[in-house]
């Protein structure tokens, strides 16, 4: 069976800016500057791009499903339709339990399995330990995003998804 090789992508805080609060409307959600030509340039390397993302606002009644749906729809629009599959879980500790929910790694296995994913060929960019620990749980290497929070120690940090980018492609192709 021939195996995929994939980037993972957190959202809040790598594909749109972090607000430091829910971002659930089309007017907060705004693409960080050079995130499309990031994705086509993964995207031309052969990797799938699949987006995992914790949208607790849902459980707690802040913003439906809907309202997530129409800024995955944006990020569709402007990344030209390169993305794959974009997974997120609705559940928040405070609300209900869930083993989708970053730092738990339920959303990855299922697209691992669903896209036949290698992941020793496959990376996850995020900017919180949690992305970085669902990461390590399945065996993907871990790109952190550099933030507010104090880096993991041991993981590669980047200061946005295009220089992860371009460390993926010069780990893969040399370039």
């Amino acid at each position: 069976m021939n195996l995929n090789k994939c980037v993972f992508l957190d959202r809040d805080g790598v594909l749109n800016e972090e607000r430091g609060e829910y971002t659930f409307t089309d007017s907060d959600f705004l693409i960080i500057d050079k995130v499309p030509e990031a994705i086509q340039l993964l995207k031309e390397h052969g990797y799938l791009l699949i987006v995992v993302t914790n949208q607790g606002g849902i459980a707690k009644g802040i913003y439906t499903k809907a309202d997530v749906q129409r800024c995955h729809q944006k990020l569709q629009a402007v990344c030209n339709d390169n993305i794959n599959a974009i997974y997120y879980a609705p559940a928040h500790p405070s609300v209900s339990a869930s083993l989708a929910r970053k730092p738990d790694s339920l959303m990855l296995e299922r697209a691992i399995a669903k896209y036949s994913i290698d992941v020793t060929q496959s990376y996850l960019v995020g900017d919180r330990k949690r992305d970085m620990d669902a990461a390590l749980k399945v065996g993907v290497t871990p790109i952190y995003v550099e933030n507010t929070e104090t880096p993991p120690t041991g993981i590669t940090k980047v200061k946005n998804l295009y220089e992860a980018a371009e460390f993926i492609l010069k780990q893969k192709t040399g370039m």
